[in-house]
């Protein structure tokens, strides 16, 4: 059984049809002739919007996965938790980019590396269906717990990741809360000159889910963790100190910031104010941050929703990295190179139907390293009701990029510009951001 666990599902450049044909169908042929194809209700189907990992964890989900899909809503709710292991819930994903013309020309980008933005969307897919698996209690007579994606804590890129070359995803859960879970993501592509697993290691992601009762709403306990290896318990103990850590900056840190950041905010403002009022005598390298602004909208369609009727949270993540990247693009005038998500919140979901404005921005730049300049882009999500004349935030994220070296190099003695803020609501967002940044790697040491 552990071997199976461990296996890693082979993805292939192509998506399944909800009704193909069996080899089971053979058996029951169709009185006019042929066989009779195998329907899944469109009631289990997420809609068409696939990427092929989407497709692979279909094709190869387990029996918890069909219950999930179709939910027996007046069974009684799990009872008695159970205790797994990291390595219960450890699921791995095979891209046979070297093999696979047709799958590599689906993730290629521009500049000959796999297209970040599909490979959120599959991070995203992969997420789930391990915190899935950890809170199957392989009980047909009870009602599933509804998981839904809280936020994506932090995801680095740690070297580019080529599509020429064989791509591996694995993760499992590290740490379990009340109702929360925290899952650890690693993508790795090793060389012929790379055998070590830890230089292989291209990207990592953590991701955090809460459980909600299928039927109430309300939220619900999840099964026990607990690590068996060092490492594990590692993993665990440095998860239990971010879920502190981010207790103590909901219930304290806004007002340390207001009562101690009088003078960065004056400090902050003092060249805005110069852009606004006096333009002409204002530093020529720096520009405002509402003139880096961008935004796109669109309507959400049933192709996109996911396995509870929504939209995709790996969706929305592609579309903000999309944005985020022309931002980054726009502001620089050379081609960025991303390098992580800083953060992603999932604060209320995004149906079918819905009217989404995705609204861009620099937040700040830091350009202490003249041949890596950081560009801190926000992305914030808005589901708008014109009828209703409402809007709210459903999602924010934010990113940081630089720019590519070959591009920098056709530029000499071009600097990327400081953003400052015109107002004081956007001096407090921004240093409430690099206060974000500053203060995890202070207070943890993250080690991935």
């Amino acid at each position: 059984m552990a071997s199976n666990l461990s296996a890693p599902i082979p993805v292939v450049g192509t998506v399944a049809n909800p009704f193909e044909t069996e080899e089971s169908d053979a058996q029951n042929p169709n009185p006019e002739g042929g066989a009779i194809p195998s329907r899944k209700p469109l009631s289990l189907w997420p809609g068409m919007y696939h990427s092929p990992v989407t497709a692979a964890l279909w094709e190869t989900r387990s029996r918890i996965f069909e219950t999930l899909l179709d939910p027996p809503l007046n069974a009684p709710p799990q009872t008695q938790l159970l205790t797994k292991t990291p390595s219960q819930s450890r699921t791995s994903v095979l891209y046979n980019f070297s093999t696979d013309n047709i799958l590599r020309e689906q993730y290629r980008d521009p500049w000959n590396e796999v297209r970040i933005g599909k490979l959120l969307e599959d991070l995203d897919a992969l997420a789930g269906t391990i915190s899935v698996k950890h809170c199957s209690d392989d009980d047909t007579t009870t009602r599933p717990l509804l998981l839904v994606t809280a936020s994506v804590d932090k995801m680095v890129l740690k070297k580019p990741i080529c599509v020429n070359l064989d791509l591996h995803l694995s993760g499992a859960v590290i740490w379990v809360g009340h109702s929360s879970i925290e899952v650890q993501l690693d993508v790795t592509q090793s060389t012929k000159e790379i055998s070590d697993t830890s230089d292989s290691v291209a990207l990592t992601a953590n991701f955090i889910f809460v459980a909600r009762d299928y039927k109430t709403g309300k939220a619900a306990q999840v099964n026990r963790l607990s690590p068996e290896t060092e490492q594990e318990k590692l993993l665990f103990q440095e998860a239990e100190a971010r879920n502190n850590l981010r207790k103590r900056k909901r219930g304290g840190e806004r007002r340390d910031f207001e009562n101690g950041g009088v003078n960065r905010l004056e400090a902050l403002l003092a060249e805005g104010r110069i852009l606004c009022d006096m333009p002409a005598l204002a530093d020529r390298e720096s520009i405002l941050l509402r003139d880096t602004r961008l935004e796109n909208s669109l309507i959400c369609q049933p192709q996109q929703r996911n396995i509870h009727g929504r939209i995709f949270g790996g969706f929305l993540m592609h579309r903000a990295f999309e944005l985020a990247f022309s931002t980054a693009y726009a502001f620089a005038g050379m081609v960025p190179c991303f390098l992580e998500v800083d953060h992603v919140d999932f604060l209320r979901p995004v149906d079918v139907g819905d009217f989404l404005r995705f609204k861009s921005c620099v937040l700040f730049t830091q350009l202490e390293n003249p041949d890596q300049p950081l560009i801190n882009i926000e992305v914030v999500a808005h589901v708008t009701r014109p009828e209703l004349r409402s809007s709210e935030v459903s999602n924010t994220f934010y990113f940081t990029f630089t720019v590519r070296p070959e591009a920098k190099a056709t530029k000499n003695g071009f600097r990327v510009r400081n953003v400052v803020p015109a107002t004081e609501e956007e001096a407090r967002l921004i240093l409430e951001r690099m206060d974000a940044e500053s203060l995890l790697p202070d207070e943890i040491e993250t080690g991935k």
